[in-house]
């Protein structure tokens, strides 16, 4: 009798145990996002915060291990703001910490949106009640993707690419205070012998270009037209404001369907223009007086931009639309109906892009004296010039103006 009372309360304490170890064990926590830094700019607090990098590698840390399977494309998303562009992610999961890094730099003073969805769950297959946090990149806004921008804070150099100009091939150039504060510095010509050679400027040419940048003329002295800038005059592209202040044009080397070339200027704009001419679809009808306005003694954003697949060609100044014409619109028998985009045709040895004149100063293609950066008494650019970008991609009209409102005096 005594060992059935033994086995009878080892039955009972085990019973006892199983319940008091059943009740103590606790539910699984649902996934829940306990930290979300830049580096160390926290992007989970209620303030969104306004100066992560534009390279930024993002921690997401969570209160329970993730569930692998989880941490995909589909549910962890970023889109820039303006455009709701998706912007492609690498996801790194270790127990608990997810690491997020964009694949490309993003564009600067830009807002961008990160969510976690309802599909991201714990490894306990609780899922995650969805998150959306937002931030902006550092800096003036500017699109992403350039490959060259040259700010001129006290020297010429291209601060995201490798278009630094050598010592030898800046002459005469001063760096004096910019449209505002925030802009800094930017680089001054005196008209007649400052100029600013960029390596391999025909790399900077694409079937999809896009240029941008802030000009001031100085009209002080001058007579004749500014050359801002060229790459082998017409043979790659070259930017003029004409002497009278009443209009300007950007001029350029295209590519034919079947590989050849051929030059256009059908991003001349001078006042008064209408859509006559062919292929023109758009001109904003200034005055003299507003052209003159625009174009001479103060500062001017500049958006030229070229759509290789659709043979479109834009241009902005401060943000707003002021021409765009279309090579589809062309004659039939016309050399460009089918360009294929911008395309350098110079010689290999003159492929300098100058900043404040229509071709380098050496092994110049365009031999005319008027082309010949040795004579001041030709059209040399007498102003500022400052935050000069490239891209090879399309810059739309949200952009530009964008471009324009962040970084305008």
């Amino acid at each position: 009798m005594k060992r059935k009372h033994v086995i009878f309360s080892l039955l009972v304490v085990t019973m006892l145990i199983s319940v008091v170890v059943h009740s103590c064990k606790k539910d699984p926590l649902p996934l829940a996002l306990s930290s979300l830094v830049a580096g160390t700019i926290d992007l989970n607090g209620a303030t969104s915060p306004a100066n992560v990098p534009v390279m930024p590698t993002i921690t997401a840390t969570f209160n329970v291990p993730v569930d692998p399977a989880t941490v995909t494309a589909a549910n962890i998303t970023m889109i820039q703001d303006y455009d709701d562009a998706p912007i492609t992610l690498d996801l790194a999961l270790d127990d608990k910490v997810i690491t997020i890094t964009p694949t490309a730099d993003l564009g600067t003073g830009t807002l961008y949106q990160l969510d976690f969805t309802a599909g991201l769950k714990s490894t306990d297959g609780l899922a995650l009640t969805a998150v959306q946090r937002t931030f902006t990149t550092e800096g003036a806004f500017s699109p992403a993707g350039a490959i060259a921008h040259f700010t001129f804070e006290d020297n010429a150099n291209d601060i995201i690419g490798t278009y630094d100009p050598l010592t030898a091939d800046i002459i005469d150039i001063t760096y004096t205070d910019s449209r505002n504060t925030a802009a800094g510095k930017a680089a001054t010509f005196n008209g007649t012998t400052s100029i600013i050679e960029v390596p391999n400027g025909d790399d900077l040419m694409n079937t999809t270009f896009s240029i941008a940048y802030w000009i001031k003329t100085n009209s002080a002295g001058k007579t004749n037209a500014h050359f801002v800038m060229g790459l082998a005059a017409w043979y790659g592209f070259y930017i003029e404001i004409f002497g009278g202040y009443d209009g300007a044009q950007i001029k350029c080397q295209f590519q034919q369907a079947n590989q050849t070339v051929s030059s256009d200027d059908a991003m001349w704009f001078p006042a008064l223009a209408d859509v006559s001419f062919s292929g023109w679809t758009y001109a904003k009808s200034l005055t003299i007086a507003e052209m003159t306005a625009l174009l001479k003694d103060t500062w001017l954003h500049v958006v030229f931009t070229f759509d290789g697949p659709t043979k479109v060609a834009t241009l902005y100044y401060n943000g707003v639309k002021m021409k765009s014409f279309d090579f589809n619109l062309y004659p039939a028998d016309h050399a460009l109906k089918g360009a294929i985009g911008p395309k350098y045709a110079g010689l290999p040895v003159g492929n300098n892009l100058a900043l404040g004149f229509i071709q380098g100063r050496n092994n110049r293609i365009v031999t005319d004296d008027w082309a010949n950066y040795a004579d001041a008494s030709n059209s040399h650019f007498k102003g500022q010039l400052d935050d000069i970008r490239f891209w090879h991609k399309t810059i739309t009209a949200s952009e530009a103006l964008l471009m324009y409102n962040s970084e305008k005096p």
